[in-house]
C-alpha cells in the first residue's frame, strides 16, 4: 500500500514538472509583441506632389519649306544639319518645262500686241470714213469692239507671262527663315509633285537654344497644372543630368484615346548649348504643391491593417473608452487616415489627417504623434520573413 502511494505521489510530481516545464518553454520561447510586426520611424522633413508625364521636345518654331511648282530636284546645296540664312537658296528644280512655257506666252503677248495695232488703225480708219459718212454707226461701234477685245485679250497673256516667270522663280526654293535643316525629305534627281498639294522639301528649326516639351497630361492631374510652374524633366540621352523648363500652356484642345482624355501641355525649355535635340522624349514632372518641415509616415503605414481577430479586440477596447469619435469626413479640406502603434504590447490605432504625399511618404497632423515615433507598417512571418497586410488603397 505504501509502495503505491509512493509511486502515485512521484507520478504526480513528474506530471507536474512536465506542466512547469511546458509553461516554462512557453514563456520563454513566445515572441515579443514587438517582435510580430515592422516599424518604421514617423520623421519630419518636406514633402513635394506633383504630376508626371512623358513628353517630345520639339522647335518652338520648325518650319516646313515646300514648292509651288512640280518638278525634278537638279541642284540641292543644304544636308541635315547645315545652318542656313534667311533666302539662302535651298535647291532648284529643273526649270526646263517653266521656261518653255514662258517662251510660249511669250509669243502669245506678241501675236495679241499685233492685233492690238490693227484694231486701231481700223478703229482711226472707221472714225474717219464715218465723219466722211462712208460708213454707218454700226460699223464705227464694232471696230472700237474690237479695239477693246483686243487690248484685253493682249493684258490676259501679260498676265499669264508674269504668272510663268512667278513659277519659274519658284523653282528656286529659298530659306524662309535662319535656322538649322533638321529633315531633308528629298534627294537630287527625285521628282515633285505639286498638283493637289504643297511637298515638303526640307524642315527648318529656326532656334535650337529655344525649345519646347509638347507632353500629354490625364485629365484627372491637369487642374493642378497652371502656367508658370517649374517643370523638371529628364532624357534617356542625358539620364544623370537634370534639366528645368516653365509650363508656356495648357491647351483646351483635349485628345480621346480609348476613352482616356488627355491634354496638351506645352513646357518652355532654355537650351543655350543646344545640348537637348528635336525628338528626344522627355520625362516631365510638374510639382504643384510642398510643404516644409511636417510631420510624414511612410505609406505603408497608412494601408496597415490588422487581421481580423486583432481588430475585433481593438474595436471592443475602443467601445469602452468613449472617448474616441466615430470616422467621419474632415471639414477642413484633409482627408482622415489611421495607422496602429504599439503599447504595452497591444495594438493601438491612431487617426491622423493626410495632406499632401510624394507616394512614397505622407504628410500628416497628429497630436498623438511625434517625430520618432514607430508606426507599424507590416507584420513579421513566423519564419522571419516580412509581409505588410494591405487594405484597399485609399485617396489621400
Amino acid at each position: 500500500m505504501k509502495r503505491m502511494i509512493k509511486n502515485s505521489l512521484f507520478s504526480l510530481i513528474l506530471i507536474a514538472l512536465a506542466i512547469g516545464g511546458f509553461y516554462y518553454y512557453t514563456v520563454t520561447t513566445a515572441p515579443k509583441p514587438e517582435d510580430l510586426y515592422r516599424f518604421q520611424e514617423v520623421s519630419q522633413g518636406d514633402v513635394e506632389q506633383s504630376v508626371s508625364a512623358n513628353g517630345t521636345i520639339n522647335p518652338v518654331t520648325l518650319v516646313s519649306v515646300g514648292t509651288q511648282v512640280s518638278g525634278r530636284v537638279s541642284k540641292l546645296y543644304v544636308d541635315f544639319n547645315d545652318k542656313v540664312k534667311e533666302g539662302q537658296v535651298l535647291l532648284e528644280l529643273d526649270p526646263s518645262l517653266l521656261t518653255a512655257q514662258i517662251a510660249q506666252t511669250q509669243g502669245n503677248v506678241k501675236n495679241n500686241e499685233a492685233s492690238v495695232e490693227l484694231a486701231q488703225a481700223n478703229e482711226v480708219r472707221m472714225r474717219t470714213l464715218y465723219a466722211q459718212e462712208y460708213v454707218s454707226k454700226q460699223e464705227l461701234d464694232q471696230a472700237v469692239q474690237a479695239l477693246k477685245s483686243a487690248k484685253a485679250q493682249l493684258e490676259t497673256t501679260r498676265a499669264q507671262l508674269r504668272r510663268d516667270q512667278t513659277n519659274l522663280g519658284y523653282s528656286i526654293i529659298r530659306s524662309p527663315v535662319s535656322g538649322v535643316v533638321v529633315d531633308r525629305e528629298v534627294d537630287l534627281g527625285q521628282t515633285v509633285a505639286a498638283s493637289f498639294q504643297t511637298p515638303t522639301l526640307i524642315k527648318i528649326a529656326q532656334d535650337l537654344s529655344k525649345m519646347q516639351i509638347d507632353s500629354s497630361f490625364a485629365e484627372a492631374d491637369i487642374g493642378n497644372i497652371k502656367v508658370g510652374q517649374v517643370a523638371k524633366f529628364n532624357v534617356d540621352a542625358f539620364p544623370n543630368r537634370n534639366f528645368e523648363g516653365v509650363v508656356k500652356q495648357v491647351r483646351l484642345n483635349p485628345t480621346t484615346t480609348s476613352n482616356v482624355v488627355t491634354y496638351d501641355v506645352v513646357v518652355s525649355v532654355d537650351n543655350p548649348d543646344e545640348t537637348l535635340l528635336p525628338g528626344m522624349t522627355a520625362y516631365v514632372n510638374i510639382t504643384f504643391a510642398k510643404h516644409t518641415n511636417v510631420l510624414l509616415v511612410p505609406n505603408a503605414a497608412l494601408r496597415f491593417k490588422p487581421k481580423l481577430d486583432e481588430q475585433a479586440t481593438m474595436a471592443a477596447r475602443d467601445k469602452q473608452k468613449n472617448g474616441r469619435d466615430k470616422h467621419k469626413v474632415n471639414q477642413d479640406g484633409f482627408a482622415s487616415g489611421k495607422v496602429y502603434v504599439l503599447k504595452q504590447g497591444k495594438l493601438e490605432a491612431v487617426r491622423v489627417k493626410t495632406s499632401l504625399t510624394d507616394g512614397k511618404y505622407t504628410e500628416i497632423i497628429s497630436n498623438d504623434l511625434q517625430a520618432g515615433t514607430k508606426v507599424i507598417i507590416g507584420e513579421t512571418q513566423a519564419d522571419g520573413s516580412s509581409s505588410t497586410t494591405m487594405r484597399a488603397p485609399r485617396m489621400f
